[in-house]
């Protein structure tokens, strides 16, 4: 584990990190008291990577184009 927050983790960050905790779970050589620890962590990298997913959907999005597919700016996304 990094001794970096997770909150500010970049989405690569976090996916490596998340994928490095599945792995030493699933290959069962880490104690248990770790593993308690392990899983939590996990859990807290899936809910950020999730966060940064949502809010770079929202931002493509809110993206407006020209009719010629060209960004013109962006506009606020309803409902989100």
């Amino acid at each position: 584990m990094t001794d970096k927050p997770v909150a500010e983790m970049s989405f690569e960050e976090a996916m490596a990190a998340l994928e490095a905790a599945v792995n030493a779970l699933e290959r069962g050589d880490v104690p248990l008291e770790e593993s308690i620890s392990l899983s939590q962590h996990a859990a807290d990298l899936k809910k950020h990577c999730e966060k940064k997913l949502k809010d770079a959907e929202e931002k493509v999005a809110a993206i407006t184009l020209d009719g010629d597919g060209t960004p013109t700016g962006t506009k606020p996304v309803e409902g989100l």
